[in-house]
């Protein structure tokens, strides 16, 4: 079954050969062009990176968030500027191929020496792709592979720092503290590494054997997001070893480490695709993730590099893995995901994949009222907001061409009649042009069917805790039901549908008001003045559709979502500046459970 293009092997050309006169020194200028582009893009985005640690020391949340933003929103603008550049140059020769088979072998010539030839790779597509407006894949146009893969970058300084030591000791846990260099001093660094020595020697006594040596490598550069800063490493021994994640704090006394991560799951969380992208400084991404990976496997590779901040890459990455996986498991289909039929979004998946797109129907069912504009914006509102684990990563793909083969029948005639505007069908080619694609979940609907007893409770008991945490972020879902909720594999309950969403202190909470008489109680139309940004609390206990148990559990613990009294003082915090962190880590993981997270 045969995916898209890639896999209709071509011969190898040589472009030089076909290159009329003049076209060298053209290829030439717009090689110089995307080079100053790029180098632009990275200087700024190093720039922008830097500037988190100033803004952890000086406790600047606000000025981090402006900073995330704009980092957000600097790729497409260099790339903009840059096509722009090259279209005046080029000129008539703007989407010549041949001028760009030459642009791109030069191209290619001068990544060996670069730390991060990948991203490199990817503005080089994203330039290429907007010029010549490519639909699906042009393998001799664009990189398809990674160009340049190697274990070490050239000519840098190392990523890791390592300690030998027989025994984890505080003067361990100093040291390490120290290396980083923060010029805001630690308020009480002694209890800080006592408690961590302590429990890193608890944890050791339970998995490493007396005697054996013992060395521990951290990644010499904080990652910073939010509130936070992270110290990254492992502790090893013999052929095995495990996280060491320190979790700092900047209160008004000082630095503080909150937490420490000793887990694999736990660092997952750290950099789940329910979270912010990180600010971290590295000349190597690709030695970066390679790190990363190691602890933590399972993570995919696309999902790292966008945690770091190149989600453009990540997107490269995601979609390399998806023809990878349609090479291996010919005979996945695409079919509708697991769930209830959306009225906003046509939504399938691969069976085999942990992938799930979306595609915008022509026309949404009745009681939906937005427009395909209006979701999108929703969604780029999203990418933009602090999703503090609890809002789901979504990626926007252009133009994705894949074989119609690929599709089920049934998701095949949906595609055709029902989302028009958002795809086309061109002989046996789907060309999905409007597509996002997200992590694939359980929806708390159908996890709350097959889940036990505990689970289900904990799973109801979390649902709640979401719309709380959501809504410390100045995000009201709009829409409550369980079937918008979803259950990640390490349990956690996340929302994804993002159509009716928007920003908390934008609703006026209020109480029902009594009823006049025995007709008013009986009305199925209300009989009192409504408008459009009303929001009645009392009414969400009739939507939740859980079991009776399942119910008693929810209002024992969430209650107070019922009441217009918990979302007034949500937006009266909000609106004084107050910020609420959402911590990516549990109080049994923190240094001092129970103590105010101070920042």
């Amino acid at each position: 079954m045969e995916f898209n293009r890639l896999d209709a092997a071509k011969e190898p050309t040589e472009p030089e050969a076909y290159m009329p006169h003049g076209f060298e020194l053209l290829a030439d200028q717009t090689l110089a062009r995307l080079w100053r582009g790029y180098e632009r893009f990275t200087t700024e985005f190093a720039a922008i990176t830097r500037r988190a640690t100033e803004r952890f020391e000086q406790r600047d949340w606000k000025g981090m968030h402006e900073d995330t933003v704009q980092r957000l929103d600097l790729y497409q603008q260099v790339v903009g500027d840059t096509c722009r550049r090259i279209v005046d140059g080029l000129g008539l020769y703007t989407q010549n191929p041949r001028v760009w088979m030459a642009i791109k072998s030069r191209f290619a010539a001068g990544l060996a020496a670069k730390p991060d030839a990948e991203l490199a790779c990817t503005f080089y597509n994203s330039i290429n792709r907007r010029i010549l407006q490519t639909v699906g894949i042009d393998p001799e146009m664009e990189f398809v592979a990674p160009e340049v893969s190697r274990d070490a970058c050239p000519a840098r300084q190392p990523m890791i720092f390592r300690i030998e030591t027989d025994r984890v000791t505080d003067e361990t846990i100093q040291s390490i503290l120290g290396r980083f260099g923060f010029r805001t001093p630690f308020a009480d660094p002694g209890v800080d590494s006592r408690l961590c020595a302590e429990r890193i020697r608890l944890m050791l006594r339970k998995k490493r054997a007396d005697g054996t040596s013992l060395h521990i490598e951290m990644i010499n550069v904080p990652f910073f997001r939010e509130t936070g800063a992270y110290l990254i490493g492992r502790l090893c021994w013999r052929e095995q070893f495990v996280p060491l994640v320190f979790a700092l704090s900047n209160t008004h006394q000082g630095l503080q480490v909150d937490a420490l991560l000793l887990r694999t799951a736990e660092i997952r969380v750290l950099f789940s695709f329910t979270h912010t992208y990180f600010h971290v400084q590295t000349d190597c991404p690709q030695e970066l993730v390679r790190f990363l990976k190691l602890l933590m496997p399972t993570k995919r590779t696309a999902e790292l590099y966008i945690g770091l901040g190149y989600h453009k890459h990540g997107k490269t990455e995601l979609y390399r893995e998806l023809l990878a996986h349609q090479r291996v498991c010919s005979l996945d289909r695409f079919g509708f995901a697991a769930g209830q039929r959306g009225m906003v979004m046509i939504v399938f998946n691969m069976d085999q994949d942990q992938l799930v797109y979306k595609l915008i129907r022509d026309r949404f069912a009745t009681p939906k009222h937005a427009t395909a504009r209006q979701v999108m914006e929703k969604y780029d509102y999203v990418f933009r907001h602090d999703r503090a684990g609890r809002l789901v990563d979504v990626q926007t793909f252009e133009n994705l061409e894949i074989e119609d083969c690929c599709f089920t029948p049934e998701l095949l005639a949906e595609i055709q009649n029902e989302a028009r505007h958002s795809s086309s069908i061109e002989g046996n080619r789907v060309i999905l042009h409007h597509v996002y694609v997200e992590r694939r979940m359980i929806p708390l609907d159908l996890y709350l069917l097959r889940a036990d007893a505990e689970a289900a409770k904990a799973a109801v008991i979390d649902y709640g805790c979401a719309i709380k945490d959501l809504a410390r972020i100045n995000i009201f879902p709009g829409d409550l039901l369980i079937k918008n909720f979803g259950v990640t594999q390490l349990g956690r309950v996340v929302f994804y549908d993002y159509d009716e969403l928007c920003p908390l202190t934008e609703c006026n909470f209020r109480w029902l008001p009594q009823a006049r008489d025995y007709e008013d109680e009986l009305s199925d139309e209300p009989w009192f003045m409504v408008d459009e940004n009303d929001v009645f609390p009392e009414e969400f206990g009739s939507f939740l559709a859980l079991a009776p148990d399942l119910r008693a559990i929810f209002l024992k613990h969430h209650g107070d979502l019922l009441s217009p009294t918990f979302w007034q003082e949500t937006q009266d915090q909000i609106r004084a500046g107050i910020i609420a962190p959402i911590l990516p880590y549990t109080e049994a993981q923190r240094l001092r459970p129970g103590q105010p997270y101070h920042h």
